[in-house]
């Protein structure tokens, strides 16, 4: 006799078990078929690139180089969006509130990705938990830089000059929290100096400001200030970096110049919406990676003095994370903060 809870053979709550796990592997199933089909048809349409700097900067000329690569090998265009304003983090924040679908990219960098949670106490986004590693892209050199007219051809004339004269001198900036900024606040803090900031929204009229004489001097990346000085408009006076910048090998470091144990070293990479699929991860990760590391990229990052890398996606994860404890240390040892 068959029992009224069994149907041929099996109970109500047996058989309602197994349509429950059969329905979850279907998802399951489902989800990994999607999964493939996504990363085999992404990119179908146009991707944006959101440059957190304005035009004309080390941010901005990277995300271009690289989206024309990603263009040409995908033969989907990779359009700049250029959202400057705040060190670099307003466009990060839009670019972490985006759709994680693979079709946001944010051109990244370590000071709105690594020096922006120790400098602001409201930052709207977690570098670690609301974005996904992509790729690091290139390392950049920056360089003290000043107008001719200071009267200082090394760093101890500047930090005597500044000494002399406290808030007589003017520093410029990319944006109060860009790396330019806290370049130059460490080289207060190390010189035990005050120096008046003037942020601008972004490295290219930060330069032109000190061209102009607007500003007195700025810790800007290599490339944006060289043609200036070969020319008598600006004079280099040191490398900010942990060691010389290949392109400019005879000026010696800011710790080398005198103030022991400085070093700021600036890396730019892209980085999407945390939730963007892995598939769609690991496949950006191996197109910039590749971008970068391609000859023609190298060429262009060369004449620049830019560094390039191509490194994994946990590669440049490790790389964040590790640079976030570096500079929190840094910006507490220093006092620097921004409100």
């Amino acid at each position: 006799m068959t029992n009224k809870n069994s149907v041929r053979g099996c109970t109500r709550w047996a058989c309602f078990n197994i349509l429950r796990w059969l329905a979850i592997a279907g998802v399951g199933l489902a989800s990994l078929v999607a999964g493939t089909v996504s990363a085999q048809t992404y990119p179908s349409k146009p991707i944006r690139m959101i440059v957190p700097f304005s035009p004309g900067g080390p941010n901005d000329i990277i995300g271009r180089t690289i989206g024309q690569k990603l263009t040409e090998a995908w033969g989907q265009a990779v359009v700049a969006e250029n959202r400057g304003g705040s060190g670099g983090t307003i466009g990060v924040d839009a670019g972490a509130k985006s759709p994680a679908d693979g079709y946001t990219l944010i051109m990244g960098g370590s000071s709105n990705l690594a020096v922006a949670p120790s400098l602001y106490p409201r930052l709207p986004y977690d570098p670690v938990k609301d974005l996904a590693p992509i790729s690091n892209v290139a390392f950049v050199p920056y360089v003290v830089t000043v107008n001719p007219r200071v009267p200082a051809r090394n760093i101890k004339e500047l930090v005597a000059l500044a000494k002399a004269k406290p808030d007589f001198l003017n520093y410029g900036s990319s944006g109060a929290g860009s790396m330019s900024s806290l370049a130059a606040e460490l080289i207060k803090s190390a010189g035990g100096v005050r120096i008046v900031h003037v942020p601008y929204k972004g490295t290219a009229p930060a330069v032109t400001g000190m061209v102009t004489g607007e500003i007195d001097m700025m810790v800007a990346d290599l490339s944006a200030v060289a043609g200036h000085a070969e020319v008598g408009k600006l004079r280099m006076l040191a490398a900010a970096g942990s060691r010389r910048a290949r392109a400019a090998p005879q000026l010696p470091t800011v710790a080398e110049a005198g103030l022991k144990g400085y070093a700021v070293d600036a890396w730019f990479g892209v980085v999407v919406p945390a939730k963007t699929p892995p598939d769609i991860v690991a496949k950006l990760s191996t197109a910039v990676a590749d971008a970068a590391k391609s000859a023609d990229v190298r060429e262009r990052f060369g004449k620049l003095g830019y560094d390039p890398i191509g490194s994994s996606s946990a590669e440049f994860a490790a790389t964040i994370r590790s640079d976030i404890d570096k500079f929190a240390k840094i910006i507490k040892s220093a006092g620097i903060k921004i409100q």
